[in-house]
């Protein structure tokens, strides 16, 4: 395909077989039509996060992020990630809870988009660890439109920033 627009998915799974069902989606996403699948970071393992931090005693989230290019609107192409949990058995009961599947998306070009359906750019992505730090593995000069570089983000994160 190689045209369209660029878009980040943010994939993570802590039920279940998570490499399996990570694995399984992210194949799902490159065989979805108006989907080209780019480049898939490795895989990370982190804590899950609640509305209040850290949850140390919730399973662990294993975490990736996914660059695709799409002939997709962003509607179609949330409507195609919201299919893939779906199938994968995903149960939308918590806000924050746990999950066999959670496909985000965190960019889609350089669109703007704050829509009670879906917010472009993904509102929490520029403090997401296990968003950042995967996406610049297979993209060094990754960018949330409205927040900046990456590296940036993930050095605010960090602590590490100057």
């Amino acid at each position: 395909m190689s045209a369209g627009t660029p878009a980040v998915v943010a994939i993570g799974a802590n039920l279940g077989d998570r490499a399996a069902t990570i694995q399984a989606a992210t194949e799902g996403l490159a065989e979805a039509d108006g989907v080209e699948l780019v480049a898939v970071a490795p895989v990370i393992e982190t804590p899950a996060v609640r509305p209040y931090g850290v949850d140390r005693d919730a399973p662990a989230y294993l975490n990736t992020v996914a660059l695709v290019r799409t002939t997709l609107d962003p509607a179609g192409l949330h409507a195609v990630l919201r299919r893939l949990e779906d199938e994968h058995g995903r149960v939308r009961t918590e806000r924050w809870g746990d999950r066999t599947l959670d496909l985000d998306l965190i960019i889609f070009g350089d669109i703007l988009q704050d829509d009670p359906e879906l917010t472009i750019p993904h509102p929490r992505a520029h403090e997401r660890d296990f968003v950042l730090r995967p996406w610049l593995t297979v993209d060094a000069h990754a960018e949330i439109p409205g927040r900046g570089r990456a590296d940036a983000l993930l050095a605010e994160i960090d602590g590490t920033a100057s």
